[in-house]
């Protein structure tokens, strides 16, 4: 009997925000692999099943595991909380198995990623485009982050910064982020975001704490055109340029 893989996002932790897709493909799963703080927050779908849970860094066993075990005809459920493809585990699985050439079906099930569940708390501060850039120093090195930033701070473009686990890299991010836009810009910063302790501040880029934020925390800075108003992080789209406003 041939298995499958199922590499799921289950969006940033309360159940509210699961995907129908999402729940299906674990509970008709036969093992659920993942990291041990995901199976904790999707642990009411995890009845009679063979769960592998994983400490950070054991991504790659995880992979491994996942493709070997649907070999044996298992049906195996990969999560990640927000998306799969976003800093999560799809790319990985789906590397490894072209290394491979690996034959067993993989599905990926998209879920609500941390940047889209920070904007709602926000308000729209992603309402233009935006570019998404991870500043954990793990696999990429600190020169190529701040290359990144700074093309993107060019280009204006709102940025959600995920994973700020390096606090010298994150102030140096910020400084790059305030030469080329000056401190007053507006900043979103959201811990746990629909999760027990969520915090949510705006702020602007002169008055960060970078020592208040962790791998639980999204930072949203805003463009040239971001303005709060009433407690909302707004970046307009764009239709003032072609409609009369009252």
């Amino acid at each position: 009997m041939a298995g499958e893989v199922y590499v799921v996002g289950f969006g940033p932790g309360s159940p509210r925000l699961r995907t129908p897709e999402a729940v299906e493909a674990i509970r008709s799963a036969d093992v659920v692999i993942g990291y041990r703080t995901y199976i904790e927050l999707i642990s009411d779908l995890l009845d009679g099943k063979e769960v592998i849970s994983a400490g950070m860094r054991e991504e790659l066993r995880r992979a491994r595991a996942a493709i070997e075990l649907a070999r044996e005809g298992r049906r195996v459920a990969v999560v990640s909380d927000g998306d799969p493809e976003v800093f999560g585990m799809a790319p990985l699985v789906l590397e490894l198995a072209s290394r491979l050439d690996e034959q067993v079906p993989i599905r990926v099930v998209p879920g609500v990623t941390a940047a889209l569940a920070a904007g709602a708390l926000l308000g729209a501060p992603l309402g233009s485009d935006f570019a998404v850039v991870n500043l954990s120093p793990l696999l990429t090195p600190p020169d190529a982050i701040l290359q990144r930033v700074r093309l993107a701070a060019a280009g204006d473009f709102v940025l959600a910064l995920y994973n700020p686990v390096d606090g010298r890299l994150l102030r140096e991010v910020l400084e790059v982020l305030r030469r080329a836009r000056g401190g007053g810009t507006p900043v979103g910063i959201v811990k746990d975001a629909y999760r027990a302790g969520q915090r949510v501040v705006i702020t602007t880029l002169d008055h960060v704490d970078a020592s208040s934020v962790d791998m639980r925390t999204i930072i949203i800075v805003g463009n040239s055109e971001t303005y709060v108003w009433r407690g909302f992080m707004i970046t307009p789209r764009g239709y003032h340029r072609k409609y009369a406003y009252p």
